[in-house]
């Protein structure tokens, strides 16, 4: 039976269906937030998966027909998932899994289909509603629910979820998710606010995910299904203590020693011995396979409940670090010759390369996606190759990990870039993350701000980030400074900040707990900060602004303003005229010859010419000013005779511009024939005495003639 819940948000209608489309999937129900339209599934296999971990699947699937696109490229239809896709995707996972039972093993997957949408009421924000709510009213067992919001700062005033306008002029944009009671899920770029403003909105989201998870709990109340009880994963007691026996006080000492291949290595030769000691003790067992298994995660479970037990009760971590305090770092530039420019940084055994390269804005990526935006002239793409952990394995086209991270870093940058206006290029920068041993996004971030200065991009001021953690053990909690790997792995948060010296830029917080408090996020903040203040010193000392000239092998630039309808004249039928002004200017056989000049000329008549020689641009740009130039009514000018007919000649006065002298305008005398003044190929001075009524200019040479006499 189709029922129908509206409630009003913040003045905004809030319509929830449930019972008429998606029937038999485990929970379903249409949101409807304004115009923006999502159908959001639930469906749990009545298996229990023999992974050691949750398989959980989330999907936001854009449809383009939902702002009225038809796909681009040749197919047709959408394929795999945009950036964009993969993000959201991302953002809805991140704070559903923690309320799942750690030990549940049967495979979950939430799929979201955007039906419509209307960007100024988030699509984002309504598929995680309509995923947590299609969770809740599921029998599936699942301890929520968890909403999130958008959070702007608009002249200086914090709302929820503002339009796309707004958020043009807003100093954050937020992306806050959680439960009634606390926060799990942080996403965030702005314009370098403070450490306060920034707590300030994330209690401001909070109080209205409030209201948000209140509305789902009322709809739960009235159709939800009594959650099914399913078989979680126990451990067997004897097994437990017969492997803690064994491995359990070398496993003390192979988390403390300090160099990571090694640590791992002692920490792997620990779990095999336990696994093959259990099977030469029960090799007779009849369930021998399933409990090796349990071996394999009780070792585990040693491991993390050592490296817990260790930072907050004995304040000791794997490596010996104090709680706050950074790995060695270093960092150098110009490492590549022929890169535009290039940086390494380094901090323990995290280490990546940034390499930043400058195009013509031409060179945009195109996005076809559901947001307004069609294009960006920003890139930062991230990539994390198995060598960097001594590892091998998958090689190919990135996975949400390496969007994930790239876009993190991409938002962190983005604060900070000079304008189209200032730098009229399309700059992309690559991480290639060389060793990893925790935070490779924000050691990325690094290398990819010291690689634009060195390129010479002028951004308006370096950004640092770091990656701070979280141990929690009852009631007591310890925040770590520069989490490595192990942390990360076996923490409770991945707290991520970058930022200026002015303030942050970039945040995204991840947690597997259910939420976390506001003084742990204000005491991550001030930590963070102090860490951040001191990479930032590390940075500008190795490269203390953005050079102010370019690469050699980086394409320079000139810009020119011409009246917006005389594009047409530049472009020339088919494409003509420009192709003759990349072609002459460079002196190259064809337009995409590596040496071409590059031209963009944009609607408002700006036209922005590219290439490593300044000679060339100049060349390519003077003709395009002869094309575009006025010609002045009595003014004197030099041209040369391009034909010769009876009724008189035709004179060149630049490229694309060519007037008629009539026969009675050759001379101050009588003139019979024209040939017997001109012939192709002279130069006259002529003067510019109007235009027929067809709009062919008419000139004289008799009036420029008179002219130079009288002077």
């Amino acid at each position: 039976m189709k029922r129908v819940f509206e409630y009003e948000f913040l003045g905004k209608k809030l319509v929830i269906e449930s019972g008429e489309l998606a029937k038999q999937a485990g929970g379903a129900v249409l949101v409807r937030y304004e115009d923006t339209v999502i159908l959001s599934t639930a469906v749990m296999s009545n298996n229990v998966s023999t992974a050691d971990f949750f398989p959980l699947t989330v999907l936001y699937q854009e449809k383009l027909y939902s702002v009225g696109k038809i796909p681009g490229g040749f197919i047709k239809r959408e394929g795999r998932p945009s950036d964009a896709a993969t993000l959201t995707a991302r953002v809805i996972d991140r704070p559903i899994r923690p309320m799942f039972d750690e030990n549940f093993r049967n495979e979950v997957q939430v799929v979201n289909t955007v039906l419509s949408v209307d960007n100024d009421y988030t699509p984002e924000m309504t598929a995680l509603f309509g995923s947590s709510l299609a969770l809740g009213i599921s029998n599936i067992p699942f301890d929520g629910p968890v909403s999130g919001v958008i959070v702007g700062k608009i002249d200086g005033e914090l709302k929820i979820n503002p339009s796309v306008e707004e958020m043009e002029k807003s100093t954050i944009n937020l992306t806050v998710a959680g439960t009634k009671n606390a926060i799990n899920m942080v996403e965030s770029g702005s314009k370098e606010v403070s450490e306060e403003d920034m707590l300030e909105a994330l209690l401001f989201g909070h109080e209205h995910i409030k209201i948000l998870c209140e509305i789902q709990e009322n709809i739960i109340k009235e159709i939800g299904l009594p959650k099914i009880e399913v078989e979680l994963a126990k451990l067997d007691e004897n097994i437990v203590n017969e492997v803690e026996n064994n491995i359990k006080s070398d496993m003390l000492d192979a988390i403390q020693i300090k160099d990571k291949l090694e640590k791992y290595a002692k920490i792997d030769e620990l779990k095999e011995r336990a696994v093959s000691d259990y099977e030469e003790a029960h090799g007779d067992s009849e369930t021998l396979e399933e409990e090796l298994k349990q071996v394999k995660k009780i070792a585990d479970n040693i491991e993390a409940e050592e490296v817990r037990r260790l930072i907050t009760e004995e304040k000791i971590r794997p490596d010996g670090r104090a709680m706050d305090e950074i790995r060695p770092l270093s960092a150098s530039v110009d490492l590549l010759p022929r890169t535009h420019g290039s940086a390494l940084f380094t901090r323990g055994q995290t280490q990546a390369l940034g390499i930043t390269t400058l195009g013509a804005l031409g060179e945009h990526q195109i996005l076809d996606g559901l947001g307004i935006e069609d294009a960006k002239r920003f890139m930062f793409h991230y990539n994390f190759p198995a060598f960097s952990v001594g590892e091998t394995g998958r090689y190919g086209s990135p996975g949400r990990r390496e969007i994930g991270h790239g876009a993190l870093a991409e938002r962190a940058l983005l604060q900070v870039m000079p304008s189209e206006e200032e730098f009229p290029y399309t700059v992309r920068v690559v991480s290639e993350v060389l060793e990893s041993n925790g935070s490779s996004s924000q050691a990325s971030i690094c290398a990819g701000c010291m690689s634009l200065m060195a390129a010479g991009v002028p951004i308006k001021a370096p950004v640092a980030g770091i990656a701070m953690g979280l141990i929690t053990k009852g009631d007591k909690y310890t925040i770590l400074t520069d989490i490595q790997g192990l942390e990360d792995h076996m923490g409770d948060m991945d707290f991520k900040v970058a930022g200026t010296r002015e303030g942050i830029t970039a945040l995204q917080m991840d947690i597997k707990i259910k939420g976390i408090t506001p003084n742990i996020l204000e005491e991550s903040l001030a930590q963070a900060k102090k860490a951040r203040m001191k990479i930032l010193d590390l940075m500008e000392e190795t490269i203390s602004a953005p050079r102010s000239e370019l690469s050699p092998y980086a394409p320079k630039i000139k810009t020119i303003q011409i009246d917006p309808d005389k594009i047409k004249d530049v472009i020339g039928r088919g494409g003509e005229m420009i192709t003759k002004i990349i072609l002459e200017s460079s002196n190259v056989p064809t337009v995409n010859h590596k040496d071409a000049v590059k031209i963009d000329i944009e609607d408002d008549g700006r036209v922005i010419a590219y290439h490593t020689s300044y000679e060339v641009i100049d060349k390519a740009l003077d003709m395009i000013q002869d094309i575009v130039k006025e010609v002045k009514i009595g003014e004197i000018y030099t041209g040369k005779v391009t034909r010769v007919e009876d009724f008189g000649c035709f004179v060149e006065l630049w490229p694309g511009c060519e007037g008629m002298v009539h026969v009675s305008q050759l001379d101050l005398k009588h003139v019979d024939k024209t040939s017997d003044v001109v012939r192709v190929g002279d130069e006259i001075v002529v003067k510019a005495t109007g235009f027929d009524k067809r709009g062919k200019l008419n000139l004289s040479r008799k009036e420029a003639l008179m002219k130079k006499g009288n002077e």
